[in-house]
């Protein structure tokens, strides 16, 4: 069984994958003073939950943006687990695309795993918008004779949720709200505000969907062929319902191009 490990800003997911199927899956807040013990501990217990032995785990792969946590959750892998962790960005890595940027080093370990998973499930060229702390957009190139992918670069715009904090913490008089549409009195959505709460849904939320739509339409303009969208990250669902721009949502974007990475890396 494979622990598929991905580190964003905000939360870790740990996934246990069968023979490619995602079985469980986990979510805990990303803190990179947390140690390789603590981790453990978490992992026993949920684990534990579902039946899982430790020594059910053969094989780990890590992705993270959030550097600090590396060493311990590769401690984590080699002192309970007993596996040496595949690690997305190290030297010598297959990803099965290219990575077409001056310097593949520094694109986000998220963004390659997001890219790798959706050029190997949909054809074309594509654009992924992941909606975590930061809102990206991500762009592969697919070769119409050849089928082979390349990561081209994309967008990286502040996430919803910063935003939203940053408009509560440097206005005094404007308080903290959730993310949703305003909606009138029969429930429809509206743009225009009526009071302040709703004013500040409407600018937050319909400024996205504005975001979502106008980067995705000059992309498409700039590339000059039809691409598909794909949306991922916890709020691609309600965006979705809310504009034609994205084509489909696939929540398990990362951790199935962490499956995918790891299969392609497999020492046989």
């Amino acid at each position: 069984m494979l622990l598929a490990i991905d580190v964003g800003n905000t939360n870790v997911v740990f996934a246990l994958v069968e023979d490619e199927t995602i079985r469980w899956r986990w979510r805990v807040a990303t803190d990179h003073n947390r140690t390789a013990d603590e981790y453990a501990v978490l992992l026993n217990q949920l684990m534990a939950l579902e039946g899982v032995e430790r020594a059910h785990i053969s094989g780990a792969i890590i992705a993270t943006v959030v550097p600090p946590t590396l060493f311990n959750l590769q401690h984590l892998c080699r002192k309970y687990f007993d596996v040496e962790p595949l690690i997305v960005g190290a030297n010598g890595i297959d990803y099965g695309i290219a990575i077409n940027m001056p310097n593949p080093a520094e694109v986000g370990a998220d963004r390659i795993v997001n890219a790798v998973a959706a050029h190997a499930s949909t054809p074309g060229d594509l654009i992924i918008v992941d909606f975590g702390t930061a809102t990206t957009f991500d762009i592969v190139a697919s070769d119409p004779v050849t089928g082979a992918g390349s990561y081209e670069g994309g967008v990286i715009a502040p996430g919803i949720n910063l935003s939203m904090d940053a408009l509560y913490m440097a206005a005094a008089k404007l308080p903290r709200i959730a993310v949703e549409p305003p909606t009138t009195g029969s429930n429809n959505a509206s743009v225009i505000g009526k009071n302040t709460v709703h004013a500040m849904q409407s600018g937050v939320f319909w400024g996205y969907v504005g975001l979502i739509e106008g980067l995705t339409s000059r992309i498409k303009a700039e590339v000059g062929r039809p691409m598909t969208v794909i949306g991922t990250g916890g709020l691609a669902t309600l965006f979705n319902r809310h504009t034609d721009a994205i084509d489909s949502v696939d929540g398990d974007l990362t951790i199935r191009g962490l499956i995918r990475i790891n299969a392609l890396n497999a020492i046989t």
